[in-house]
C-alpha cells in the first residue's frame, strides 16, 4: 500500500487549500481513508475521515471549515480546507488501515501565517 499526499504549502490566515492523497495497492473504494496533522512539538492528530460508503467524521476544531471527500475512480483522496488559522499550520497525512495495519503517508506541510 501507497499512500502519497501533495498540496500542502503557505497559505494566509483566511486562506483555503485542498489536499490530495493518492492510493496505491489497495481497492481504494472499499477503505475508510482519514486525514491526521501533526503540528510542531504536538502529537499527531485526528483531523477527518471518509468511510467506504462516504460517512465522514470530524475534529472539532476543523467542523464546518474543512471538507473530505473520495474519488474512487481516481483512488484519490481530498481535504478541503477553508478559514485557515495558524493553528492549523501542520504536516497533514493521510491514513489507512489494511489487514490490520496503519499505512501512512508521507505527509504535506501547511503553514498559515501572514
Amino acid at each position: 500500500v501507497q499512500l502519497q499526499a501533495s498540496g500542502g504549502g503557505l497559505v494566509q490566515p483566511g486562506g483555503s487549500l485542498r489536499l490530495s492523497c493518492a492510493a496505491a495497492g489497495l481497492n481504494f473504494r472499499l477503505f475508510t481513508m482519514g486525514w491526521y496533522r501533526q503540528a510542531p512539538g504536538k502529537q499527531r492528530e485526528f483531523v477527518a475521515d471518509i468511510t467506504s460508503n462516504r460517512s465522514t467524521n470530524y475534529a472539532d476544531s476543523v467542523k464546518g471549515r474543512f471538507t473530505i471527500s473520495r474519488d474512487n475512480v481516481k483512488r484519490t483522496l481530498y481535504l478541503q480546507m477553508n478559514s485557515l488559522n495558524p493553528e492549523d499550520t501542520a504536516v497533514y497525512y493521510c491514513k489507512t488501515v489494511y489487514k490490520n495495519r496503519n499505512y501512512w503517508g508521507r505527509g504535506t506541510l501547511v503553514t498559515v501565517s501572514s
